[in-house]
């Protein structure tokens, strides 16, 4: 195996994990969630789940990686088989899959984004009508080749290496999201009755508190947000030097997480308001409601092409680290060099989900395997190695190595009594409702 690569820098490792958070949920989901369960009263149990959730997800698969200098598979089967546990690969394995998964139905989605994007640029969305544009689209066999095309991007950028590729592209690519989100926010609170879309984003119904869909949307939109999933920042952690405050970089983490899906609700919901739209979560609102509004706009084309840029780099800068906990893990096993199992593992998991593209049914029962089960039970393994199997007392002087303001014995105890029985929630209450995020 290749020497062991490394950010070359702090913030380079926060943007390359705000990349990896910032993702379609914070842009199709938070907007409708916020306005649905009481507006501004759902920022309350929500911040309180990412400071319990979140942070603390985020600080012990950022140190789980760090301690081991490996990803999630490594991590896990080297502390399972020193504890002499039966079934360490199979369990090991296990976070790993579900992020392959992840990354295969979210390459379908970034296909159809740069489909978008590029008929933004060459005017036909404004021709388009919107709802049978998608329906016909979504499933033939041109998607797929938008598909590969995002297969594509992201392995080009994953093949270059974490300094070279991931940390320089999301230092490029995450402050632009930003920007553009700004420019497009002004533009739609410019809009005759976008203050009706503020409202809904802000006005607070008190009595959603009273309300356990409430903070059960909030607890799951918490959670999945800051993408736990027990290999990607695990991954991500891995590369990180030993001078790295850790706390400081998870606050920081869910801090421009949080500030993404803020800033993406002022941008849609106003203009879907003026415009007298529904607020539709997920799929709908990204490719129906939204391209509806352009279509009115003056210089609607320019506006769209922005708009699908940003989500082209949220998007992007996700499968990036979705890409990464694969591959880390099959250079691991086999000592391949970057390139080879870049190009390797892309290829294969864009020929497995070849039939997502093709099937919206199958792309759903897939989406809502990985989601609702697969992934949360990863972040629930990585949770349960680091605050129960690992030694406590070396987990935490490990992540606080670099740390301003150490960590003590009562984070373990958090981690070990609140966030892994509420992790079991999430995935119980997920199979309930079929999906809490």
């Amino acid at each position: 195996m290749e020497k062991r690569e490394g950010f070359s820098s702090k913030i380079g490792f926060i943007m390359s994990c705000v990349g990896a958070a910032v993702g379609l949920g914070n842009i199709w989901m938070f907007p409708y969630k916020l306005g649905e369960n009481g507006g501004a009263a759902f920022l309350i149990p929500y911040f309180i789940f990412v400071a319990i959730l979140g942070t603390v997800g985020l600080i012990s698969e950022f140190a789980l990686g760090r301690q081991f200098k490996k990803g999630s598979f490594g991590s896990i089967s080297q502390t399972l088989k020193k504890k002499k546990i039966k079934g360490g690969s199979i369990i090991s394995l296990i976070p790993t899959l579900g992020l392959t998964g992840i990354f295969m139905f979210y390459t379908v989605v970034i296909g159809w984004i740069l489909k978008y994007f590029f008929i933004s640029v060459t005017g036909e969305i404004s021709s388009i009508n919107t709802e049978v544009y998608f329906s016909t689209f979504t499933g033939s066999p041109s998607a797929v080749f938008w598909h590969g095309l995002a297969v594509i991007i992201t392995l080009i950028i994953v093949s270059f290496g974490v300094s070279n590729g991931i940390e320089k592209i999301n230092k490029v690519i995450i402050p632009l999201l930003f920007i553009i989100f700004i420019v497009l926010i002004a533009k739609s609170l410019s809009l005759p009755g976008s203050n009706e879309g503020v409202k809904y984003l802000l006005t607070p119904d008190w009595s959603y508190l009273l309300k356990a869909n409430t903070w059960i949307a909030a607890m799951g939109q918490a959670f999945f947000t800051v993408s736990l999933t027990g290999c990607a920042m695990v991954v991500c952690g891995s590369y990180a030097k030993k001078d790295f405050d850790i706390p400081n970089c998870a606050i920081n983490t869910a801090f421009f997480d949080t500030l993404s899906a803020m800033l993406a609700a002022f941008m849609i919901m106003p203009a879907v308001f003026a415009l007298g739209l529904t607020p539709t979560a997920g799929p709908a609102l990204l490719f129906i409601t939204v391209p509806s509004i352009f279509q009115t706009m003056q210089f609607g084309n320019l506006i769209s092409s922005l708009f699908f840029l940003s989500i082209i780099f949220a998007s992007i800068s996700s499968s990036i680290a979705m890409l990464e906990g694969p591959v880390e893990a099959v250079m691991n096993i086999t000592n391949w060099n970057r390139k080879k199992t870049t190009i390797i593992t892309g290829i294969s998991a864009f020929i497995l989900s070849i039939p997502l593209s093709l099937s919206s049914t199958l792309f759903d029962n897939f989406t809502n395997f990985i989601t609702i089960i697969l992934s949360p039970i990863g972040a629930l393994i990585a949770a349960i190695i680091f605050f129960y199997v690992l030694d406590p007392n070396t987990a935490l002087s490990e992540l606080n190595l670099g740390a301003k303001h150490k960590l003590g014995v009562w984070f373990m105890k958090l981690g070990k009594y609140i966030f892994v029985p509420t992790t079991i929630v999430v995935i119980i209450l997920g199979i309930i409702y079929g999906g809490i995020g």
